[in-house]
């Protein structure tokens, strides 16, 4: 048997060819024996860029979820440490001011005394613990709209690769403080003129028309309004917050940049929107119940004694629990889905690999 190729177009005896390295393998057009023309395989797309914590393309579900994830997970004191803080602050107001009631006028969940007279100092104190446990969800309220704005930055920055600190992260929203509380402060006031005029508008229709005429009104008026909150709220206030904090504009500007980064991406936005509010409320609800009922046996079982101080204790606690779960990873959520709708409408994946660094190619 010849040790030696034999010439194009012939076999060897039974099949065989010699060991690699024997002789050259003869050329092909397409460059080995058996290689398929150009063009049988289907072309495979390219990896994205990754230098963080996001594929620097359009995103799935499955990426802006582990992205969340992840950005919580590398840099707890940025997310979760921001919220946990400022809650923290804010619900101590309720716990100190209860605790104060308690050790000097006394506080009772009861009103009444044994005759059934009311009783001046408890109802004051109910008043006071009840009212400072609502200035304190005020003030924490106000505190998670610092924790958004600052959470917008810390996404950005995790999409290129970079940890943002706390401290950073509060540095980044200098100038867009107040902006941000007038965002919220201008969808608190338009929700409730709307909801009022919607009250309103049923008033008059049940004043004016037969009953059956305005309960078939009022039948299909209601799911009319809420669907009308759900779309305004989706395609105006929900992806108003990041371009506010991370873009040079301001409020109005940031409600016409929502309006257009959600053009044709409702369904999507809002089925994103929806899942992660669910997940995080399943979550924080699951942390936060056993907090609660306890609070509750607490006051049912002494409403005389203390239990009015530990009932206003365990709420304060589960809020920093929920604001500790929720808030992170909803507002994370947001900012990334923000990233997302500039990659796919504007290439800010081109912008994100400069800042990381990466040449296009």
């Amino acid at each position: 048997m010849s040790d030696q190729y034999p010439p194009p177009g012939e076999q060897p005896p039974g099949g065989y060819y010699p060991p690699p390295g024997d002789a050259p393998a003869p050329a092909t057009p397409y460059g080995y024996p058996g290689a398929p023309a150009p063009g049988f395989f289907p072309a495979q797309p390219m990896a994205a860029h990754k230098p963080g914590a996001i594929p620097l393309r359009p995103l799935g579900l499955g990426d802006i979820f582990d992205a969340a994830f992840k950005i919580i997970r590398f840099n707890p004191k940025a997310t979760v440490g921001s919220s946990v803080i400022v809650t923290s602050v804010a619900m101590l107001i309720p716990v100190i001011i209860t605790a104060v009631i308690s050790l000097t006028v006394g506080i009772s969940a009861s009103t009444l005394d044994q005759t059934g007279t009311p009783e001046l100092t408890d109802i004051a104190g109910i008043l006071g613990a009840y009212g400072a446990l609502v200035l304190g969800m005020v003030l924490s309220g106000i505190g998670q709209l610092m924790v958004t704005g600052m959470n917008a930055h810390v996404a950005l920055a995790a999409a290129t690769g970079r940890k943002l600190g706390l401290g950073e992260a509060w540095v980044a929203t200098h100038g867009k403080r107040w902006r941000l509380i007038g965002l919220t402060a201008m969808i608190f006031l338009a929700t409730v003129l709307l909801l009022t005029a919607a009250v309103l508008f049923l008033v008059l229709v049940v004043w004016q028309l037969s009953t059956a005429t305005a309960v078939v009104t009022s039948v299909l008026a209601i799911p009319a309004l809420i669907c009308l909150v759900i779309w305004l709220w989706i395609r105006v206030a929900y992806l108003a917050v990041p371009p506010l904090m991370l873009e040079p504009i301001g409020v109005f500007a940031a409600f016409g940049r929502a309006f257009r980064l959600t053009r044709a991406q409702f369904w999507r936005t809002f089925g994103i929107a929806l899942l992660t509010t669910v997940v995080a409320q399943i979550a924080g609800s699951i942390l936060q119940t056993p907090v609660a009922v306890i609070g509750q046996i607490f006051l049912v079982s002494d409403p005389h004694g203390q239990g009015v101080f530990i009932f206003i204790l365990a709420n304060a606690v589960g809020s920093v629990i929920a604001a500790a779960v929720i808030s992170p990873f909803v507002t994370t959520v947001t900012s990334l889905q923000y990233l997302d709708q500039r990659i796919r409408k504007e290439a800010f994946d081109l912008e994100l690999m400069a800042r990381a660094g990466i040449l296009a190619s």
